[in-house]
């Protein structure tokens, strides 16, 4: 290893492009993980089919089967994620260092390339956004690094009085900085063409040639100085890596909301990310912000097709981060996620309403994947990320129509003496196992880490956390997955959604705000519990994990969405995270922000 980069040309086999990993190593494992994919699917599969099968085929029991065929993929892969990834952290062996060594080989010293660092914002509070990105830079330049490093502030802002103001606080900031050896630019489009990958390729040929890296943020983004460093050597160290994305965890927030989301969210993405990250390898995600970005190659290679038609499915591509990915994978760069939490953070949705609008929108972005997996040249690992994320949102309807289809068994005309209820509770306790296991491991993985309960505020705040969040998923859950249902049948009649600026304070949702939005739900899980009631009332007690979250959808909304709530929980400190008891500066700089 020289000075600046790893010399892998004495390693002896066939390695990935930045010579990270064994090629053969990673096939072994991906061959691992698809053995006990398939092991696990077709296990369960055997179970569906004996109960659908019992006393004959119904159409209930062919829709109920087909549903499980489209809708377990997904489920069954988080599920061996999580226990690599458990494995991996507390197993005997390597552990971390055999997804992410790569981390350990980058020197210390100040980064030698140059690092641009955008924020890329549209019709978002100017505030809000220039103190975060204000905040970084204070933060690099505390570590002595900052002169490797410029600043942009990308707008794509639509709103003459939110432009006016961000390019008055952009003026103050220049100002201040006058003596900065780092360059800032602020530049405004006048139209949102290629939206966020629009933005950022403008960029990228503008500017990207005296760049070796980019670091896209997005306008709730926060990373703290040390950790931008150590991935601008990371990246130094390994010429061909071409994205290296962080482990992104959410801020401390007043919003109940997102304060229990984010809560379950952290744990279950630390083992889940750490399994994947150990069978993709150089084939890794990409979120599209708080990840470095090698710019050269980006711009050469991850041009992003215009698809045929119009909206919903064609036009520019929304969910552009993972395609990008591909591309750089294709152009012969490895994908990296470095799988450790530390140093960067965002901030989630405060209501059901927003966090529900989020996901329709990455939903409506994952569909046009559909047409992007036949492109030429892709890797195999590459096309299948493209499927994976189609199935994450393929599965949703196929889950809510099984649940209807229980409610409607005992109507299909077959005895019920026939129908093996012992075989049908053992594959429900198997799914829920399946659907909590991520966040299941998570949390085992702070309790079994030496010290790491207490930075959650003790063993007892931590349980009461864990029960406060695993009530909220399933509710939420509920709640979602209808929304999402119906709205990728919307997709087929050409509906599609408008995004602009999010909402990102904690703020009460009205009744008819909450109705309005929610009422399908509602009336799903009414109707749901009157055929439960009328046709098997046994099965109204195991099936209110998964139904109570219809019939409460729109109190639920509206009580996560209390500030009161939010400010109670916050004082109470449950659904804490260490960030709230042993306070990073950065996030106590921002955290008194409009």
């Amino acid at each position: 290893m020289t000075s600046l980069t790893r010399d892998v040309s004495a390693s002896p086999g066939a390695r990935t492009p930045a010579g990270i990993d064994l090629a053969a190593e990673l096939t072994r494992r991906r061959v691992v993980v698809a053995a006990l994919i398939l092991a696990a699917y077709v296990l369960i599969g055997a179970g569906m089919w004996r109960m659908c099968a019992a006393g004959g085929w119904t159409i209930v029991d062919a829709l109920m089967f087909g549903c499980y065929l489209v809708a377990a993929p997904w489920s069954v892969l988080g599920f061996w994620n999580a226990v690599i990834g458990l494995w991996l952290l507390h197993g005997p062996g390597t552990g971390a260092r055999a997804v992410a060594g790569f981390a350990e080989t980058a020197a210390n010293h100040a980064p030698a390339q140059r690092t641009a660092i955008l924020m890329t914002i549209r019709n978002e509070d100017p505030a809000r956004a220039f103190t975060r990105f204000e905040t970084v830079k204070r933060s690099v330049d505390l570590t002595g690094a900052g002169a490797a490093f410029d600043y942009f502030v990308l707008s794509d802002t639509t709103e003459a009085d939110v432009a006016a103001r961000e390019e008055a606080l952009f003026a103050d900031w220049r100002a201040r900085e006058a003596g900065s050896p780092s360059t800032l630019v602020y530049r405004r489009r006048e139209t949102n063409e290629g939206f966020k990958a629009g933005n950022v390729r403008d960029f990228c040929r503008r500017w990207g040639a005296h760049y070796e890296f980019m670091l896209p943020l997005d306008a709730d983004s926060l990373m703290t100085g040390e950790s931008i460093v150590r991935i601008a050597r990371i990246g130094e160290a390994w010429p061909r890596l071409g994205i290296l994305q962080t482990l992104v965890v959410g801020m401390p927030s007043r919003s109940a909301f997102a304060r229990i989301f984010q809560f379950g969210m952290r744990h279950g993405m630390r083992p889940y990310t750490m399994g994947s990250a150990w069978w993709a390898g150089d084939c890794g995600p990409f979120w599209g912000h708080n990840a470095l970005v090698r710019v050269k190659p980006f711009l050469e290679h991850g041009q992003l097709p215009v698809l045929p038609g119009g909206p919903p499915l064609g036009g520019p591509i929304m969910s552009h981060d993972q395609v990008e990915a591909t591309f750089m994978r294709r152009a012969g760069y490895e994908v990296r996620v470095l799988p450790v939490e530390g140093g960067s953070y965002e901030e989630n949705p405060p209501t059901l309403l927003e966090f529900t609008r989020r996901d329709l929108r990455w939903c409506q972005g994952n569909m046009q994947y559909w047409r992007l997996i036949g492109l030429p040249g892709l890797r195999p690992m590459s096309r299948f990320q493209l499927v994976w994320a189609i199935m994450m949102f393929v599965g949703v309807p196929a889950w809510t129509l099984m649940i209807l289809l229980a409610a409607l068994k005992p109507f299909d005309g077959e005895a019920l003496a026939d129908f093996p209820a012992g075989l049908a509770k053992l594959l429900y306790l198997a799914f829920l196992t399946m659907y909590l296991a991520p966040k299941l491991a998570g949390f085992l993985d702070i309790a079994l880490t030496k010290g790491r309960i207490a930075a959650y505020g003790g063993g007892l705040r931590f349980a009461a956390g864990v029960l406060t969040e695993l009530t909220f998923s399933f509710l939420l859950g509920a709640a979602t997955t209808l929304r999402t249902a119906l709205f990728m049948i919307g997709l087929l009649f050409g509906r599609s959604v408008i995004w602009s600026g999010q909402s990102r304070d904690a703020h009460a949702l009205s009744f008819l705000t909450a109705a309005k939005g929610l009422w399908p739900q509602t009336l799903f899980g009414v109707v749901v519990i009157a055929l439960m009631a009328k046709g098997a009332p046994g099965m109204i007690p195991w099936a209110l994990p998964l139904v109570a979250g219809y019939v409460l959808a729109i109190p639920f909304a509206m009580l996560t969405a209390s500030p009161a709530l939010g400010e109670t929980l916050a004082r109470w400190r449950l659904c804490a995270i260490p960030e709230e008891f042993d306070t990073p500066v950065e996030i106590a700089a921002v955290q008194g922000a409009p």
